[in-house]
């Protein structure tokens, strides 16, 4: 590796670093402003999706730049590469943050509805995701990461329980449905949130290992870490 390639990457991993704070940031406000029905904070969220675009841009064409002059091989074009997908999921997550404060302008300004969803559990595994993916990729840590990649199940049955009890209600009292749906779009949108945290865990295991875990169900770290958390249930 020359010592302008590596001064390049160490640049590098420090953009995409400093977009995963602005996400981090952004979903955190996002879901303060859902739990507290915060309008303030919501607006916070919309009016910062621009500058989150534009990190998004730059971490792009330095990556674009690095393979142009550079021509990288073996675990430096594999940084490269991942870094590319992790600054797409994050500006994703992003977007997500958006959606979900969009919603909120809504929601704070109506009464809420009177149904049993587990958001608190929800919002909480979301959140830890998040935070324990962007620790994966500042520590380089497959271990971390596969962790991340074993608790999207969870958030997937939770968001397709929000859907069945936000389905039944909306049956029984048509007065819902137009908080219910806004509801309904909340959970989605904190789902695929979890989603590109998933994502990004696995272009971390990619990064360090090489290992392609995308779409696997066999991935024995995974399928222990479900077990273990079933058994605590």
């Amino acid at each position: 590796m020359t010592k302008h390639l590596l001064h390049d990457l160490d640049r590098l991993k420090k953009e995409v670093l400093a977009m995963g704070a602005m996400v981090e940031d952004a979903i955190n406000k996002a879901i303060a402003s859902l739990v507290n029905r915060d309008t303030d904070l919501a607006r916070e969220v919309l009016e910062g999706d621009d500058a989150i675009d534009a990190r998004e841009l730059e971490v792009e064409d330095t990556c674009l730049k690095m393979l142009a002059l550079h021509q990288p091989v073996a675990g430096d074009l594999r940084v490269i590469i991942a870094v590319l997908k992790v600054n797409n999921d994050l500006e994703r997550m992003g977007d997500h943050a958006q959606n979900i404060a969009e919603r909120v302008l809504f929601l704070a300004t109506h009464d809420p509805i009177d149904v049993d969803l587990d958001f608190a559990r929800m919002v909480e595994t979301v959140r830890r995701m998040v935070a324990q993916s962007l620790d994966a990729l500042v520590n380089q840590d497959p271990l971390l990461a596969r962790k991340v990649c074993a608790q999207d199940d969870e958030v997937d049955e939770l968001q397709r329980h929000m859907f069945e009890v936000l389905q039944s209600l909306m049956s029984r009292d048509s007065a819902t449905i137009e908080r219910a749906v806004q509801v309904l779009s909340v959970s989605r949108h904190l789902e695929r949130i979890a989603d590109s945290a998933t994502n990004v865990a696995e272009d971390i295991v990619f990064m360090v290992e090489g290992d392609v875990i995308r779409h696997r169900q066999d991935d024995p770290t995974r399928a222990s870490l479900l077990r273990a958390r079933e058994s605590f249930r």
